[in-house]
């Protein structure tokens, strides 16, 4: 039998653990200022190097900011900030886009509920824009695509979470880059289309204009597998094409 090797923690390791866990409960909340190199050091019972290295683990972390001739300050949270690791490099075939939109649907639903309890009129405003702005560029596949973007921004802004806007918007992002240029303006060529994805996001809007949170939920999600039964029809088109050559 083989044990793992237990290493002992490093005098600014178990600095740096002491000063998260501070941070996490609140002792040192956002925006306060921590104690000189100086101070830490006889608190904590260290050396000042140990504490400077703590503090550079800290900044690494993104927990705290080191401004020049004021000190170190615990940093405010900011939700935009937040990334996570998708690679879009991996997500390449039909069974990674349908895994993509699975996502989407569980995210999104609950966006549209969101947006129609908290919406305000600034996120109407903002929705209606970018309708009348999907009308106006239909037959315009690039136009078109960015448009549909900007609607479910406006969506997901008018939920009023803005972890969950990150999140949808970098799953979005992520959405579009897999399926890269032929597909999506495949999606937004056809005028039939073009004409029902216009419909659907009208009908997620007005669900939300009346904060019916049931309604926008089943029209968000009416509208996703719409989209993803025409990707599916493009895959199926594009897979037939390429047994006959």
């Amino acid at each position: 039998m083989e044990y793992k090797q237990i290493k002992p923690k490093k005098i600014y390791e178990e600095v740096t653990e002491a000063l998260q866990e501070m941070i996490r409960s609140g002792q040192l909340p956002p925006g306060s200022k921590l104690e000189s190199v100086q101070q830490l050091a006889e608190n904590f019972q260290v050396s000042r190097s140990a504490i400077r290295e703590a503090l550079s683990a800290l900044k690494a972390m993104g927990l705290v900011e080191m401004k020049q001739g004021e000190g170190t300050y615990v940093k405010e949270f900011n939700a935009k900030q937040m990334t996570f690791p998708l690679s879009s490099a991996i997500l390449m075939n039909k069974t990674d886009v349908a895994h993509l939109l699975e996502v989407r649907k569980i995210i999104e639903t609950g966006t549209a509920a969101l947006a129609a309890k908290n919406r305000s009129e600034d996120d109407l405003a903002e929705m209606a824009d970018a309708l009348k702005e999907m009308e106006r560029v239909q037959g315009d596949e690039e136009l078109g695509e960015k448009a549909d973007f900007q609607f479910h921004l406006a969506v997901s802004a008018a939920a009023g979470n803005p972890i969950l806007s990150t999140l949808l918007d970098q799953v979005s992002e992520l959405m579009i880059e897999t399926m890269k240029e032929t597909r999506r303006l495949w999606l937004f060529s056809k005028q039939t289309t073009t004409e029902n994805l216009a419909i659907e996001h009208a009908k997620i809007y007005h669900a939300i204009l009346e904060m019916d949170e049931e309604k926008a939920k089943i029209s968000m999600i009416e509208h996703l597998e719409n989209v993803e039964s025409l990707l599916n029809k493009y895959f199926f088109e594009t897979d037939e094409k390429q047994f006959n050559l």
